[in-house]
């Protein structure tokens, strides 16, 4: 029977990187993934450029990024490996990066540049790789007298034997690569809480025929302001909005949708740099033109013609619209008011929320309560703001866990 000091089931991000890590340690490791192929999220992330990192993350406060029914859980991971020391593993490997927006690095040429260097790293601690091939049963014992137990895996290559097991599979997002809920069901297993799981980073959609009037504005972007929530639930973010024929999505949409509930509504400035008030009165003052034409001075145009287009008291020059249809006007676009029905699901979201309940966890190790069971990545309850922060959960996770065992082994050593 095959046996290694670690078994990690997961060739994604979070997965490889801890493999690397730990054979590089010294480790004996085994990778497992169901896939031909590994690391398919990175393949398509940031446009197929990977968004690898991001520089403004705050590791003393990580709950300005991260959500989770315990945001403080991932300081101690992100503290101890930072985005800092990620890029210089990516300097390291000569690959060429740049940041594009509030400190969000990309790949200049592909994200199989990521890709390579994480299987370079792998190659390096001699780790083991079995591509294509599934896990079916998971059992774990615990000989009489022993403080440690032995993890057995049924595999498509046969049985496998470790005292360390690594679940490394990711979240439910984006089915169509691969995605499963074999870590979720790993945790039912051993009898570890889970948190709900959810869409998260994911396009929301409204009703068909209220939506009817914006739809036609499908491939319009703007930079907004968007929120949602009350008082001190409330969260905004000031980001850039993409209309679609089924409602909307672009980055403040795709950042609003992990904190928006269902049936709740979301808030929209669709003109957040203009004093819309104070402009149209003036305009009604000087101007000849057509209400919609002036409109277009200050929003998109197409934007300006469906918002005139649906009310009849709009359709003429701004100097014979009356004030209260004016302030109206204003009001609507500093403050579109507006309820999602839903969102695209799994299949377009870029995260899953929820997962593996953090009291679960060591937040230094990322062991489970169930002895030599770790979780790292996606498939834990924490969920990073779009623009590199879930990458960098992942390596910083990955890297605590191979860190940790390497420590245990040593100590078996002495």
């Amino acid at each position: 029977m095959n046996s290694f000091d670690v078994v990690i089931v997961g060739g994604g991000a979070a997965g490889l990187f801890c493999a690397g890590v730990a054979g590089q340690a010294g480790l004996k490791v085994l990778l497992i993934d169901h896939s031909d192929k590994v690391a398919e999220k990175i393949r398509i992330s940031g446009g197929g450029r990977c968004n690898f990192t991001n520089r403004m993350l705050d590791a003393s406060a990580p709950q300005k990024h991260f959500i989770s029914q315990n945001p403080h859980f991932c300081r101690s991971a992100l503290s101890r490996y930072t985005p800092q020391d990620f890029i210089a593993l990516v300097q390291k490997h000569g690959i060429a990066f740049h940041e594009k927006h509030k400190g969000q690095l990309f790949c200049d040429h592909s994200a199989e540049d990521i890709i390579r260097m994480l299987l370079a790293e792998c190659d390096a601690g001699k780790v083991t790789r079995w591509l294509g091939c599934s896990v079916k049963t998971v059992t774990y014992a615990q000989p009489e007298g022993q403080t440690t137990g032995m993890y057995t895996l049924l595999t498509d290559r046969g049985p496998v034997n470790t005292p360390s097991l690594v679940v490394a599979t990711g979240g439910l997002s984006i089915p169509k690569i691969g995605a499963t809920d074999w870590g979720y069901r790993m945790a039912t297993q051993f009898g570890l809480r889970l948190v709900a799981q959810r869409p998260g980073l994911v396009p929301l959609t409204f009703d068909g025929d209220a939506w009817a009037p914006y739809a036609q504005l499908a491939g319009l972007a703007l930079p907004v302001v968007i929120e949602t929530g009350e008082k001190k639930k409330r969260t905004y973010f000031e980001e850039d909005l993409l209309f679609t024929h089924r409602g909307l999505s672009g980055p403040a949409v795709l950042q609003i949708s992990s904190y928006w509930q269902d049936a709740s509504p979301i808030r929209l400035n669709l003109a957040p740099e203009m004093d819309l008030p104070t402009l149209l009165s003036k305009a009604k003052l000087r101007s000849r033109k057509l209400l919609s034409n002036e409109l277009a001075s200050w929003v998109p145009n197409r934007l300006a013609e469906a918002w005139v287009s649906q009310d009849i008291a709009l359709q003429r020059p701004v100097a014979e619209v009356p004030d209260k249809s004016l302030n109206q006007l204003a009001a609507a676009l500093s403050d579109w008011r507006l309820t999602p029905t839903g969102s695209e699901g799994y299949k377009k979201a870029e995260v899953t929320l929820g997962g593996l309940d953090t009291r679960e966890l060591s937040s230094q190790t990322m062991e489970s309560k169930q002895p030599g069971l770790y979780f790292i990545g996606e498939v834990v309850d924490v969920t990073g703001w779009l623009g590199g922060y879930n990458f960098q959960w992942a390596w910083s996770s990955a890297h605590a866990c191979a860190t940790a065992l390497a420590q245990n082994k040593h100590q078996e050593v002495i």
